[in-house]
């Protein structure tokens, strides 16, 4: 059974600004409220159904969202699947608030028909985001975590969520700007969506030596380390493995030879200047072979 979170630790995931005192008065008010609208209630998994409610608020905080949206993330479940009612969330927490809540609950209403109807139901999540896009963030941050326990779902109903997840959700992120998200919804999805193309894109993985966050975050330490001495300025270093998924998918591309995919592990530098960038690439070219061509 997955444990119980608190308020404190929606709050300590928030990132790309400082919340209020406010803010984390909002967080705590909303978390208190769901707990009671979700309790007793059990998932299909045997866990809590508020582990859900938390996991969601907690992927809002990490994708930077203000304190409105993270308590509506808190609040989305509770009245379809809660105790609350629509004039409680009203009064507690504010017409703002109810909106979000009630568009999370209509979007749950639009379902997937397959491809031929992908085009339809694309159309109505863009009149939801026309609305308000917070709506559309908290529902991708309740699928997210939806997938990530979905082995828990009946197995008719795992490959149709997961396509669902990989031919609507991901793309919407993707065009939300958020494109970490989509890498998690995306492999969150593929082996339930694609079982055995998910065990080929293990199988090459297991065969490439050297790949894995341990790896690259060492190189990353070399890198900073000789910027310094070169009295390079650092603007901003970030590392990243490629998603499984969009790996597969470049494979499929290249006629599945591994041998032309270079981009599997990557390190990105931002310097202040053109002259700066040319000084770091003769440094990067000094320590690593750089690929012919």
């Amino acid at each position: 059974m997955e444990m119980m979170g608190k308020p404190e630790e929606i709050i300590a995931l928030i990132e790309g600004y400082t919340p209020t005192d406010a803010d984390k008065a909002l967080i705590t008010k909303a978390y208190d409220f769901s707990k009671r609208a979700h309790e007793g209630q059990l998932r299909a998994s045997g866990d809590p159904y508020f582990i859900h409610v938390i996991a969601t608020a907690k992927n809002l905080a990490r994708y930077s969202m203000d304190a409105t949206t993270i308590a509506a993330g808190l609040l989305h479940d509770t009245i379809e699947d809660g105790k609350a009612t629509e004039q409680e969330i009203k009064n507690e927490f504010g017409e703002d608030i109810f909106f979000l809540v009630e568009g999370v609950t209509k979007l749950g209403k639009v379902k997937y028909r397959g491809r031929e109807r992908h085009a339809e139901s694309l159309r109505k999540f863009f009149v939801a985001m026309a609305a308000d896009f917070r709506v559309l963030i908290i529902k991708l941050a309740d699928r997210l975590h939806n997938l990530q326990t979905l082995e828990f779902v009946r197995p008719e109903k795992q490959r149709r969520i997961a396509l669902e997840s990989i031919e609507i959700y991901a793309p919407l992120a993707h065009r939300l700007g958020i494109g970490k998200l989509k890498g998690e919804l995306e492999d969150a999805a593929f082996p339930f969506a694609f079982t055995k193309e998910y065990a080929e894109i293990e199988t090459f993985l297991n065969e490439k030596k050297g790949i894995s966050e341990q790896n690259i975050a060492v190189v990353k330490s070399s890198l900073e380390r000789e910027l310094n001495r070169q009295h390079i300025p650092i603007v901003k270093m970030s590392y990243r493995i490629k998603h499984k998924y969009s790996l597969w998918k470049k494979l499929q591309r290249y006629k599945h030879d591994p041998d032309k995919i270079y981009d599997i592990m990557a390190l990105r530098v931002s310097v202040p200047t053109i002259e700066d960038c040319y000084r770091a690439l003769g440094l990067v070219h000094m320590f690593w072979r750089p690929v012919p061509d």
